[in-house]
């Protein structure tokens, strides 16, 4: 309600969505809609992790892509491990090798309580089980959607501050922490996450100049499905996340180019979605029809296609 009230008192010339595959189709028309009487403003988005559909949006055309493939001054690679439950062990005594030589970590769960029906790892019950069992020498901090204002801005100053070595969260630490003592991320149950959130989480690490580590712990019964070890293993090959995004693409689709579902395969009648040779030859073909026709006053069927496509597309 706020926005729509800010949107109606300015005349918006530039629209910029950061994070932006943390958004909706509809939410991101919403951003980008403007009520200026000189039309829709210049939009900028940026991600770290492209979506499937934002990424085929940029190979249809619709979007100019520009990539910073470079990292900051002095930041490693994050070395990125698949961990099975034989080596957990090992894996717990290195995560204590690194608080102890001062570091921190990070240790995502899927859930904030526990389900006997999805089998997946909450934050209060690994926070009981690191803080009694693993690592009681430690101190292990909470942090979840359900917890008041208040206690959450605590925790993340204590975080901070380094009073708290463990910081056990779910995905409220995928965007916005940048901690540069923070060299450890643990990711329970990572085959429940996509590739983008995989690469999102591995980026709150890394920040420093000291080297740092994205420990991946996959379900027991999901390691052995050929799909899911493909997607968790691309992580630990590629660092970037456009090869990431591509990765993404091919295993989800692009969901509705002309629509609001951002995944899934388009039934494309001629090409495929990746056959980038015909998809360019279509866009220049496209291009040279509108730069002679651009009201498609000779192509009647085209225009009423697409005067009924324009209600409910959203081309970013």
């Amino acid at each position: 309600m706020a926005y729509i009230t800010w949107k109606s008192t300015f005349e918006i010339g530039f629209s910029v969505i950061d994070e932006q595959h943390k958004f909706g189709v509809k939410q991101r028309a919403m951003l980008v809609e403007s009520m200026n009487k000189k039309g829709p403003p210049h939009v900028l988005t940026m991600t770290a992790t492209p979506i499937p559909r934002t990424l085929a949006l940029s190979f249809y055309g619709d979007l100019d892509l520009s990539l910073i493939k470079q990292m900051p001054a002095g930041r490693q690679p994050v070395i990125t491990k698949i961990v099975t439950e034989k080596k957990r062990s090992a894996a717990y005594d290195f995560i204590r090798q690194e608080i102890k030589a001062g570091r921190q970590a990070f240790v995502v769960c899927p859930l904030i309580d526990e389900s006997d029906k999805l089998g997946a790892k909450s934050v209060k019950v690994e926070h009981t089980h690191l803080e009694k069992d693993i690592f009681p020498d430690f101190k292990i901090g909470l942090l979840h959607g359900k917890l008041p204002a208040a206690s959450k801005e605590k925790v993340m100053q204590d975080f901070v501050n380094n009073k708290i070595q463990i910081l056990v969260a779910t995905s409220l630490v995928e965007v916005g922490v940048d901690i540069a003592n923070t060299t450890l991320m643990v990711i329970e149950g990572a085959e429940r996450f996509g590739l983008a959130q995989l690469h999102q989480f591995r980026g709150r690490v890394g920040r420093g100049t000291q080297q740092s580590y994205c420990l991946l712990f996959p379900s027991q019964e999901k390691i052995n499905n050929p799909k899911t070890l493909e997607r968790l293993e691309a992580l630990t090959k590629y660092h970037d996340g456009f090869t990431l995004a591509n990765i993404d693409l091919k295993q989800r689709g692009a969901g509705e180019l002309y629509g609001a579902v951002q995944s899934g395969f388009p039934e494309l009648q001629i090409a495929s979605l990746f056959d980038y040779a015909t998809i360019k030859k279509a866009q220049e073909e496209a291009i040279k029809l509108i730069t002679k026709d651009p009201d498609l006053k000779k192509y009647p069927l085209l225009k009423n296609k697409l005067g009924k496509w324009e209600d409910d597309t959203h081309l970013e």
